[in-house]
């Protein structure tokens, strides 16, 4: 793995002229976040996931959560203005967002899609979230994240 290969997602944030940091390392399919908080050496709290649900609508809504937390589906559903949203199968996230599972990023889908991120977010100088491939994160600002996908920061976690 090169240090300076760039991703999808680099290539858009360079495109917007955000500013961010690449951070790679070793992928082993066992890892969880707080293992990948852990090799980056961060709080678990300013890595997140991005998790892609389907309304009762048939709407796809994207939401981005600290890898320590759970997906609350019922906060979830309210935030998106549905009755209940559900996690889509892992074989329909390639196709859908153009990342793989583990991948998957906020930044570049395939398709722009309401867009969810945590509330405590906004509170960190710089947050951690997929650069679009397995062993890639991307730091930057949550404000140029927040501007760049167009999130919406609500409640959306569980304890």
């Amino acid at each position: 793995m090169k240090k300076d290969e760039k991703t999808n997602v680099m290539r858009l944030l360079d495109g917007k002229k955000i500013t961010y940091r690449s951070h790679s390392y070793e992928p082993d399919p066992t890892m969880t976040g707080e293992t990948i908080a852990g090799i980056l050496g961060e709080d678990p709290a300013k890595v997140f996931k991005t998790l892609v649900t389907q309304g009762k609508s048939g709407s796809y809504y994207v939401f981005v959560v600290p890898v320590q937390a759970e997906l609350d589906l019922k906060k979830a559903a309210k935030a998106a203005g549905e009755k209940a949203v559900a996690m889509i199968k892992q074989k329909d996230l390639l196709p859908l967002t153009g990342y793989v599972h583990g991948g998957c990023s906020p930044i570049g889908m395939k398709k722009p899609f309401p867009t969810f991120i945590h509330e405590t977010a906004p509170g960190f100088d710089s947050v951690f979230v997929s650069a679009g491939k397995i062993g890639f994160q991307v730091e930057l600002a949550p404000a140029d994240l927040i501007a760049m996908v167009g999130c919406t920061v609500a409640d959306i976690a569980g304890e």
